[in-house]
């Protein structure tokens, strides 16, 4: 595992986010889910693994509903501190926008996985079950046979914890998010730019009040 595309990618002279990773962790391995406002709205999930958090981008977040497969985009390993990373990261860098922590807890490997979690990655195929807040039970994560070589399947198996219903994680988002708060502002911006401009009338003075009764008042006389 190497950290070597993360620092690439990143000026931290221009960035809060943290440069080293702690490689010895004691106890169970975390886990962690940002909400981060980039170019699109998407949820880091990251999990701890050889001494980094390897990660992948979800779109649509992540489900607690069996039948949801969610799209999960393999991107560079992050640093272990990366897990209590909240804030912004300034215009010009990169993935600039609102990071905020979603979800956060503690995971175990499945006995199930081919290998240790690494291999299990290598093969395609990695079980796990989380401990979170509003993550819970066993998840897998599979590699898309087709499409991009990073495309990969998050998706919830079936235990006592998964939702019998749909699951939308904006609607398991907690009301004080600052991210939510920056979505709202942007709509009634938005709403208040495209609406009509109202066109302001002059009134008409008293002379031309004047004027235009005596036009009248000439004409009835002609007629």
């Amino acid at each position: 595992m190497s950290l070597a595309l993360y620092k690439k990618k990143r000026n931290f002279n221009n960035t809060p986010e943290p440069v080293t990773a702690k490689t010895k962790q004691k106890g169970k391995m975390i886990f962690v889910v940002q909400r981060h406002s980039a170019t699109r709205l998407h949820y880091d999930f990251r999990l701890q693994l050889n001494g980094v958090l390897v990660s992948w981008a979800i779109p649509k977040g992540p489900s607690m509903y069996p039948k949801d497969k969610r799209l999960a985009m393999m991107v560079e390993d992050h640093p272990i501190d990366y897990a209590n990373f909240e804030g912004v990261i300034p215009e010009g860098n990169y993935g600039a926008g609102i990071v905020e922590i979603w979800d956060k807890g503690t995971y175990e490997l499945s006995p199930e996985n081919d290998g240790d979690g690494m291999e299990a990655i290598q093969h395609g195929a990695l079980k796990f079950s989380l401990s979170g807040i509003k993550l819970q039970g066993r998840f897998a994560l599979i590699k898309m046979k087709k499409g991009a070589p990073s495309a990969w399947m998050l998706i919830k198996e079936k235990d006592e914890y998964a939702s019998d219903i749909p699951y939308d994680s904006e609607e398991h988002t907690d009301a004080s998010s600052p991210i939510t708060h920056q979505l709202a502002a942007s709509i009634t911006n938005n709403f208040k730019a495209n609406q009509p401009k109202k066109v302001q009338t002059k009134a008409a003075s008293p002379k031309r009040i004047k004027a235009a009764k005596l036009k009248a008042e000439s004409k009835k006389k002609v007629l």
